[in-house]
């Protein structure tokens, strides 16, 4: 038996106009629930403030999405920015939900639903790196012996 992963999060619903308000999000991965092969996130809005059910995405889509465009049925992911990703669900007969989240929020949860993953499946995934994560180019620098934001190496 498999630990379910839970995170709150601040979505922000985007809207036509220019009105974007904050919801809370409790993102969550249980395996156990799983009822096919993929065990899905699921999005639950508590507290919203608007009627609105639990929404489904795939782990696989959403950690495709954190990099590029990608779609699946019903839902749509893109990265929006260097520090944003944006996930869009459209179901019969409602309006599309269109929700912001910061890309970092949702790399760090899905590292934790690949170091709580079921057996058999691999305790760790390739994940894309956070926006804000030094890379290479953060190394101490030889001549100035200080990295590229100036701090001491």
């Amino acid at each position: 038996m498999t630990a379910a992963v839970e995170q709150r999060a601040r979505g922000y619903i985007v809207t036509d106009g220019n009105d974007h308000f904050a919801v809370p999000v409790l993102l969550r991965y249980d395996p156990d629930a799983a009822r096919g092969e993929e065990c899905p996130v699921v999005l639950h809005f508590p507290g919203a403030g608007f009627a609105s059910a639990d929404r489904e995405i795939p782990r696989a889509l959403l950690e495709a999405g954190l990099r590029t465009t990608c779609a699946e049925g019903a839902v749509r992911v893109w990265p929006c920015g260097r520090v944003q990703t944006v996930v869009e669900f459209h179901a019969p007969g409602e309006e599309p939900l269109v929700i912001q989240f910061d890309a970092v929020v949702l790399i760090r949860f899905l590292r934790r639903t690949h170091a709580e993953g079921p057996a058999g499946e691999p305790a760790v995934a390739a994940v894309a790196h956070e926006p804000h994560e030094p890379g290479p180019a953060a190394a101490t620098s030889a001549t100035t012996g200080t990295t590229p934001t100036g701090a001491p190496g």
